[in-house]
C-alpha cells in the first residue's frame, strides 16, 4: 500500500480544525430573567418603560409551544409628530431573549402585527414600543406551555 505524504497545507488545516475544535465549547444557548431585562435596557438604555399604550395578545395557557399566536398592537395616532418607530418582544427563557424587532413609521397608518414564534418553557413575554418623542411603553404576559419547543440538542 502506498501512501501519499501530507503537504504544508494538510498539517496546517489539520492543526487549526483541531485547534479550534479544542477551544470552542458548543452549548446551547439559554436566555435567563436577567438577560431578558439585559436585553431591554440593550434597547431603552437608562430611558424609563412606561405601562401602557401597548396591547400584547398572547395566550395565556399554549399546549404546544412550537407555534404560539403574538398579536402586538399600539395606541397611535401614527403621524409625523406622534408614531411608533420600533416595537420590540423579548423573552425569558427561548435560547435568544430577543424575539423580534418591527421598524414602522407614520406611513403604517397602524402599529400593529401578528405573528407565530415559538416558546422553549413557561415564560414571561415582553413588548417594548419606541415612539416617535422617544419614550418607551411596555406590557408583559405571562405564558404557560405545556409542551415546550427550542429544546433541540446540538449534535
Amino acid at each position: 500500500m502506498r501512501t501519499i505524504p501530507a503537504t504544508r497545507r494538510d498539517v496546517l488545516t489539520g492543526a487549526t480544525a483541531l485547534g479550534a475544535a479544542t477551544l470552542l465549547r458548543l452549548e446551547t444557548a439559554q436566555a435567563t430573567p436577567a438577560s431578558l431585562e439585559a436585553a431591554i435596557r440593550d434597547v431603552v438604555g437608562e430611558a424609563p418603560l412606561k405601562e401602557g399604550r401597548v396591547k400584547l395578545a398572547i395566550p395565556p395557557l399554549v399546549e404546544n409551544g412550537n407555534t404560539v399566536p403574538l398579536d402586538v398592537e399600539v395606541d397611535s395616532l401614527m403621524t409625523a409628530a406622534d408614531h411608533v418607530r420600533t416595537i420590540h418582544v423579548f423573552n425569558e427563557k427561548n435560547p435568544q431573549p430577543n424575539v423580534i424587532s418591527v421598524k414602522l413609521g407614520p406611513r403604517a397608518g397602524r402599529a400593529r402585527f401578528t405573528t407565530r414564534f415559538r416558546l422553549a418553557d413557561t415564560q414571561t413575554v415582553v413588548a417594548v414600543a419606541e415612539l416617535s418623542d422617544g419614550t418607551f411603553h411596555t406590557a408583559r404576559a405571562n405564558v404557560i406551555v405545556t409542551i415546550a419547543a427550542c429544546v433541540e440538542e446540538l449534535g
